[in-house]
């Protein structure tokens, strides 16, 4: 079992940048494919980033693709999701979540086994 705390969020203006971590609890963290999600009022919960076990893989939603960036580092438990260039469109509770699948990337809620507590993401255009 794990469990993910996000941080990072807050408000920034168009056009500006958030970088966004989810600490994971554990020591097994190298073993979960992780990924970001975004839900803004009124929407469905909607894939951002993926990235596989080792960080060699990453795949981004085409809303966020050469904007955003997700990495991880295996021996701080820790994923990121550096976001630049934002959007107003880009408001939403960002989520991290962690799966045991045995893909390398991960697209679908129902593919993640388990979600952190979400951080609030305001862009002001």
């Amino acid at each position: 079992q794990v469990q993910l705390v996000e941080s990072g969020g807050g408000l920034v203006q168009a056009g500006g940048s958030l970088r966004l971590s989810c600490a994971a609890s554990g020591r097994t963290f190298s073993s979960y494919a992780m990924g970001w999600f975004r839900q803004a009022p009124g929407k469905e919960r909607e894939f951002v980033a993926a990235i596989s076990w080792t960080g060699s893989s990453t795949y981004y939603a085409d809303s966020v693709k050469g904007r955003f960036t997700i990495s991880r580092d295996n021996a701080k438990n820790t994923m990121y999701l550096q976001m630049n260039s934002l959007k107003a469109e880009d408001t939403a509770v960002y989520y991290c979540a962690a799966g045991l699948s045995g893909r390398p990337i991960l697209t679908t809620t129902r593919q993640y086994d388990y979600w952190g507590q979400g951080t609030q993401v305001t862009v002001s255009s």
